[in-house]
C-alpha cells in the first residue's frame, strides 16, 4: 500500500475509531526541503478534506521554469522560510510523469489564507517538495500561485 492509499483509508475511518498513534500524520518530514521543485498543470481531481487538501495534476509536456520566479513575490508565513533563497535554487522535478500529486494544507490553513477550493480544469503553479525517497510522484506544496494570487502553505499567514 503506498501513501496515498495509505491516506485515503485512514480518512475513511469513522474519528476516534483510531488510536491517536496510529493516525499520525507525517507532515513535513517525507519531503526533502534542500531541493524546492516547480511544476504546473491542470487540475484533474480535488479531494478538499484533512489531514490536508489534495488536488492531482496533469503537467505539461513542455514544462519549463517560469523566467520571473526567482523573483517573485511571495507572502510572509509564521514559520521562517528565506524565500529568495528557495526560490534561487527551483529546479524542474527529475520523475518525467504526466500526473502529479500536490499535498497543499489542512483545511484550517487554507482557510486562514482564504483559498477557495480549487476546481478540475483550472491551471496552477506549485512550488515544493517531493518525497525523500523520490518514491512517488508527489509534491508537497510550500507556496501555490492561482490566478494571479500566491498563498504560502507551510504555516498561516504573518
Amino acid at each position: 500500500m503506498n501513501r496515498r492509499q495509505l491516506m485515503q483509508a485512514l480518512a475513511a475511518i469513522p474519528a476516534g475509531a483510531v488510536v491517536p498513534a496510529a493516525f499520525a500524520h507525517h507532515g513535513w518530514s517525507s519531503f526533502n526541503p534542500s531541493a524546492p521543485l516547480f511544476t504546473e498543470g491542470r487540475v484533474r481531481a480535488v479531494r478538499w478534506r484533512n489531514p490536508h487538501a489534495e488536488v492531482d495534476i496533469e503537467v505539461a509536456a513542455e514544462l519549463r521554469l517560469p523566467a520571473d520566479l526567482a523573483a517573485r513575490s511571495v507572502p510572509a508565513q509564521t514559520a521562517g522560510i528565506d524565500a529568495a533563497a528557495l526560490l534561487a535554487i527551483v529546479k524542474l522535478p527529475a520523475r518525467k510523469d504526466r500526473v502529479w500529486t500536490i499535498e497543499l494544507a489542512p483545511l484550517t490553513r487554507m482557510q486562514a489564507w482564504q483559498v477557495a477550493p480549487l476546481t478540475q480544469g483550472e491551471m496552477i503553479q506549485v512550488v515544493g517538495y517531493t518525497l525523500t525517497d523520490q518514491s512517488e510522484p508527489v509534491i508537497r506544496a510550500e507556496w501555490l500561485f492561482r490566478a494571479g494570487k500566491v498563498y504560502g502553505l507551510r504555516s498561516s499567514p504573518a
